[in-house]
């Protein structure tokens, strides 16, 4: 599963992806410790024949489950039923029937059996079932933002541009919503699935569609059949109007569902699928193992995008117009991601929610293994370096990536299961070498196929390839919690001809690392790598030179996952960016010339990063320049106009542009006009922020032209901003009814600009509609966020726009209408939230 970030105007919400789902000062939960679930019976064989009720958003289901006690004979079966009303419980002979005696507590199912059955004796339990999704109490985590498990998108037709769709969603343990289960990752069944639909849509399930039904009242029903066993989490059904859009891989299915819209530009999306599935199928040494491999989008989804077994079901935000695809598939790490799990989550499941590095982990890599492959290194590095931030700046360094004490199992899905358990991989990688490590993964995989995996066999496959004890390894970095801090001084003495390297651990915990490192020594571009091993709080390793080294690298691959005070001299940067020159090489010899803009050297040093062979990095050093600082800028600023003009990559047209714009500067605004039909989204985007500096006008009536236009992304962006900072009261419909519209990601990025327009309003029903506009929205946010999110809501877009309206009300005490309007925004907030006003 990818993970569901939300960012957008004044918020950040980056650490709701890795802080605890819910504040909780209970601390008892640490006492518990997470075993993998007891398997007393197994799930053998799950065959489902479902029809769904919309108007009340039900399904009614029936389900024959077939079962055989694990080891130990047993009398008596627990299902996972989560919500349901449960009609009938049977053991199945046959077409024979017999009732069996249960009891029921709206999470579970408590049979007796008609016999005590033997270890390996199977048998089958039907039932009849009601389940009523949307009845149901159940609250997700930062990652999976609901677990309703089965979710009706606009099932009356009541929204007018939004689709009625249905799709679920298992994991952690949802499926057992729609379905009884054993809902354990630990269980693996195969599976059947009759689905009855509205004739007039498709559906997607697991496996291959063997058979389809046309009956009479108008319904069709799809037979669904999956023959080998995954675990009942990754079980989906999808229901809606969809292009079908089909692809191969060795004569397998590969197909994109999407809504009829983006059927032209489906394979610009989706298409590299093919390839993937042959680049993953390469470096694994296992061929695609599973009979299909679908991928559809659903709206309203909640969690980025879930890896469901050959039917990957991705949010909405996968959908891209041509021109937004101008400036890249945003979407393709995601789509790399889900496939590996494929692999890693679906064909080899982590046993337990304690082991869900086996699934994560090795998801998250894969984004940066395509990237290497696909578009090369310095676009896999530059992945890298941001997955490693997030996880550095999650303040998650107290957890273990395997961890059996956690207060909900979906505290799990968080930047410790994902990037760092990826970055963790990625130094595994670098320290067995490519080989021993891909051969280690296929060992795995083949290993324990189609069944459970943990870290310890992760270990043991290693070793069996590598001949190498790794404990160490696993101890520290997948059992320990944390990560190196470490300052490195460099010490010379040329009379004696050596250098000693001081590499000291400041990490506040006082854990020492074992941290195997490459030091590379630079004569000019010749270069000696020495491999040590600090294993101290300070190791100082000495060097012998002749010649005075022009650049000492420490860890010269750049793999190392720590904070790091590295003092060297800007001669040493400037030598490491030109000879060492892997994208964190330079990208460090950047940053560190950019705190030094008074310094000549330096400025031409970074004009020469401009040109840089890597977009990222031209883009990084534009970042790291100003325009308002005198000294420099009538050195930089023709080249940043070349740039803004010329560059190839729109990412760094747009990142020159909006420096241009920060200088005001008239002579460029026929430039920034002319830019705002740049074929990039986010060209056009900042194009038009920056005309607006220096023609505020001219910029808002191109805006209200632009408006008339399909637009995504930055330009939809700026165009909303131009308008609703005029407070054009014309536009009130289109911007409000617009953002009533959105889902939740998009509100996000857009309540920023939503209060400013809201502020400058006049009308008191409009701003009243706007306000309840805001509050239903803060009301949409899912109860595992609104911790972080209504101090936002609240503390800064409510009470910004009543701060607005009370400071008018202060300039016009008798105004009636504002007096309204204050009085209106005090009753959406609580007594606290009110003080002051």
């Amino acid at each position: 599963m990818k993970k569901f970030l939300l960012a957008g105007g004044l918020l950040s919400l980056t650490l709701l992806a890795t802080a605890q789902h819910r504040p909780n000062t209970d601390t008892s939960w640490k006492k518990v410790y997470r075993e993998s679930a007891t398997r007393i019976n197994d799930l053998v064989h799950t065959k489902l024949d479902v029809k769904f009720d919309y108007s009340k958003s039900y399904l009614n289901g029936k389900a024959w489950i077939t079962l055989k006690p694990h080891f130990y004979a047993t009398d008596s079966l627990t299902l996972d039923a989560k919500g349901m009303d449960i009609r009938k419980v049977a053991i199945a002979k046959g077409s024979t029937l017999r009732d069996l005696k249960y009891r029921y507590d709206n999470k579970q199912l408590f049979i007796t059996l008609d016999k005590t059955y033997k270890g390996g004796e199977s048998y089958t339990i039907y039932l009849d079932y009601t389940a009523k999704p949307d009845e149901l109490e159940a609250e997700g985590s930062a990652a999976i933002t609901d677990a309703k498990g089965l979710y009706f998108v606009n099932p009356l037709g009541k929204e007018k541009n939004k689709p009625t769709q249905i799709w679920t969603q298992g994991e952690t343990e949802a499926s057992s919503v729609w379905f009884p289960t054993i809902d354990k990752p630990n269980q693996k069944t195969t599976q059947e699935i009759y689905m009855t639909v509205p004739a007039k849509y498709v559906t997607l399930s697991n496996g291959k569609l063997t058979s389809q039904k046309k009956n009479a009242d108008g319904t069709r029903t799809d037979y669904w059949k999956m023959d080998l066993p995954h675990a009942p989490y990754l079980f989906f059904m999808g229901v809606g109007e969809y292009a079908v859009v089909r692809d191969s891989y060795k004569g397998k299915e590969v197909s994109y569902y999407v809504e009829k819209e983006y059927e032209p530009v489906a394979r610009r999306i989706f298409g590299h699928t093919p390839e993937m599935m042959a680049f993953f199928s390469k470096i694994t040494g296992v061929d695609y193992p599973w009979i299909k491999y679908a991928q559809i989008t659903g709206r309203d989804y909640v969690s980025g995008a879930m890896e469901n077994t050959t039917a990957t079901l991705h949010q909405e935000s996968a959908q891209q117009d041509a021109r937004e695809l101008v400036d890249g598939n945003h979407w393709e790490g995601t789509i790399a991601h889900e496939l590996f799990h494929h692999w890693f989550g679906d064909y080899v499941t982590a046993e337990s929610w304690s082991n869900l590095t086996i699934n994560e982990s090795f998801a998250n890599y894969s984004e940066y293994l395509w990237n290497e492959y696909k578009y090369g290194k310095d676009d896999a590095d530059d992945h890298n370096f941001d997955d490693m931030s997030g996880y550095l700046q999650s303040n998650s360094g107290a957890k273990d990536l395997v961890r059996f004490q956690y207060r909900d199992k979906e505290d799990m899905f968080d930047a410790v299961s994902y990037n760092k358990g990826g970055r963790i991989l990625h130094m595994l990688r670098n320290y067995v070498g490519d080989s021993a490590f891909f051969k280690s993964l296929n060992l795995f995989l083949v290993t324990n196929k189609f069944k459970t995996g943990e870290a310890h066999q992760l270990r043991l496959a290693f070793e069996e390839v590598t001949g190498r004890d790794l404990n160490w390894f696993f101890n520290q970095w997948y059992f320990g919690s944390g990560n190196p801090s470490v300052d490195i001084d460099y010490m010379y003495d040329d009379a004696a001809g050596t250098v000693k390297v001081i590499v000291r651990q400041t990490q506040k915990s006082g854990k020492v690392f074992q941290l195997p490192i490459a030091i590379d020594v630079y004569n000019g571009a010749q270069k000696t790598r020495y491999n040590v091993l600090a294993d101290n709080m300070e190791d100082t390793f000495t060097i012998r030179y002749t010649k005075r080294p022009d650049l000492i690298n420490v860890d010269g691959d750049k793999v190392m996952l720590w904070t790091k005070k590295d003092n060297k001299t800007l001669d040493n940067f400037i030598h490491q960016y030109k000879y060492a020159g892997s994208y964190l090489d330079r990208r460090e010899a950047i940053d560190y010339a950019s705190k030094y803009l008074d310094n000549d050297k330096a400025v031409a040093f970074l004009k020469t990063a401009l040109a840089d062979k890597y977009e990222g990095l031209r883009s990084f050093a534009l970042s790291k320049l100003t325009l308002k600082n005198e000294k420099i800028k009538a050195d930089i600023e023709p080249l940043i106009a070349r740039m803004a003009k010329e560059d190839k990559k729109p990412a760094v047209r747009a990142r020159a542009i909006r420096m241009l714009g920060e200088y005001n500067n008239p002579a460029y605004a026929a430039f920034f006009k002319g830019a705002t039909n740049d074929s990039s989204y986010t060209v056009a985007g900042y194009a038009l922020s920056a005309y607006s500096k220096v023609d505020e006008q001219g910029a808002l009536a191109l805006a209200k032209e632009l408006n008339k236009k399909p637009s995504r992304g930055a330009l939809k962006a700026a165009v909303m901003s131009e308008i609703l900072k005029a407070g054009d009261e014309s536009m009130f419909d289109e911007v409000i009814g617009g953002f009533e519209t959105m889902g939740l990601q998009e509100k996000f990025d857009a309540v920023g600009n939503i209060s400013t327009y809201i502020a400058a309003l006049k009308n008191t029903d409009k701003v009243k509609r706007g306000i309840d506009a805001v509050v239903k929205f803060r009301e949409e946010i899912p109860a595992s966020y609104r911790t972080q999110t209504d101090p936002y809501i609240n503390g800064m877009v409510l009470k910004g726009i009543l701060a607005a309206k009370s400071k008018a009300l202060e300039a016009q005490p008798t105004d009636a209408g504002l007096k309204a309007q204050v009085d209106y925004i005090k009753a959406q907030l609580s007594e606290e939230d009110k003080k002051g006003f």
